[in-house]
């Protein structure tokens, strides 16, 4: 009598596959997946020998044979030592932080198993914080979209749960001319900082790193080659879009030539008190929050800074391209980041639009 076929076999994007279910922890079936046959023949055989007629394992056969059969959280670990290489710790800390949500609610349950579970993680993506959901999903996504690539599952769970959208952005009203100015007088000898921020659209992990052979004067350049990030100075590559050059403006040029000069015991040109890099959760508190209140200004971070310079650079006509050059990002980003209007746009636009309506007529008229 020739023998009952159980379980299946499954093309793989190399070679072929054999799969089976069998009861899992808690019972409930899970599907186990042993691949790396060359041939469909070969993944049959191995099937007819491992497996009994109805289906069910031959006892102590498939023990050792389940690669698929690790936890997210085992799988997370292998994952973001992989990913890691050639990448700044810091990238992996915020990865590591974002799926700790999913790994506190999933992590125990074999990559296998997850498929079964779509439901389950669209009804907790549902229950996370509006504003931290997509990155928490997304990095999710991320690790079992290596799962699929690795073919430890066949399709990726957080995906099927359906779109995943970006939280919207509030528009930021960018800082004018005259708030900059207030703001620089009550920060006392701060001031020159936030003045160049505004005009350079440096990031303020950039400006708390700048040293004053990034600074040609001369010129009218600033090169941007490091940053100040979680109290570690991190250096660019060569490759890196952040690394760059900047055009520097007459105010920021004035800016930084009112700085007192303390070059012998600092390289720095922004340092703090005792010469070294600057706090910014300190300085946000103890100098930016009062500088604002006292200037009258509605409370903005000094990240806004860079916003602000954005959109002065947009409505000076600036194009996408060359503005993502200078602020050391993409163009999409520009585009969905940093697209402020500043006030009047919509005047000057107005004009510009009958302008050329004018010239048109005169030469047609």
């Amino acid at each position: 009598m020739p023998r009952i076929q159980a379980g299946s076999v499954v093309r793989l994007r190399r070679g072929w596959a054999a799969r089976w279910r069998q009861p899992g922890p808690d019972g409930r079936p899970v599907r186990r997946q042993r691949g790396g046959f060359e041939t469909r023949t070969a993944a049959r055989v191995w099937l007819n020998e491992h497996l009994n007629p109805d289906g069910k394992p031959v006892p102590n056969t498939l023990t050792v044979e389940v690669a698929d059969s690790v936890t997210l959280a085992a799988f997370v670990e292998r994952y973001l030592a992989v990913h890691a290489v050639g990448r700044e710790a810091t990238t992996i800390t915020t990865l590591r932080e974002r799926l700790s949500r999913p790994l506190a609610v999933f992590g125990d349950v074999p990559l296998d198993e997850l498929g079964t579970r779509v439901l389950e993680i669209a009804e907790w993506q549902s229950t996370l914080p509006g504003g931290y959901r997509h990155a928490i999903v997304q990095a999710l996504r991320q690790v079992l979209a290596a799962a699929e690539r690795w073919e430890l599952i066949d399709r990726n769970p957080a995906k099927l749960i359906g779109p995943n959208p970006e939280p919207r952005r509030e528009e930021i009203q960018p800082f004018t001319l005259a708030e900059i100015d207030r703001l620089a007088v009550e920060l006392g000898p701060w001031g020159p900082m936030v003045v160049t921020a505004s005009e350079t659209g440096l990031r303020p992990s950039e400006w708390i790193a700048l040293e004053w052979r990034d600074v040609v004067l001369a010129d009218g350049i600033l090169v941007v080659e490091r940053s100040f990030v979680k109290g570690a100075l991190r250096s660019y590559g060569k490759t890196n879009r952040s690394r760059r050059r900047v055009p520097l403006t007459s105010r920021a040029i004035a800016a930084l030539e009112d700085l007192p000069p303390r070059r012998l015991d600092t390289r720095l040109v922004f340092p703090n008190t005792r010469g070294g890099h600057i706090d910014l959760n300190n300085w946000r508190r103890r100098e930016w929050s009062p500088a604002l209140d006292a200037a009258g200004i509605p409370h903005r971070r000094p990240y806004d800074l860079r916003h602000t310079f954005a959109s002065f650079a947009l409505d000076a006509g600036i194009s996408i391209f060359e503005l993502s050059r200078y602020m050391g990002t993409g163009v999409r980003v520009i585009d969905r980041t940093y697209g402020h209007l500043v006030p009047g746009s919509e005047d000057r636009a107005r004009e510009r639009l009958d302008a050329r309506a004018a010239r048109e007529a005169a030469v047609t008229g």
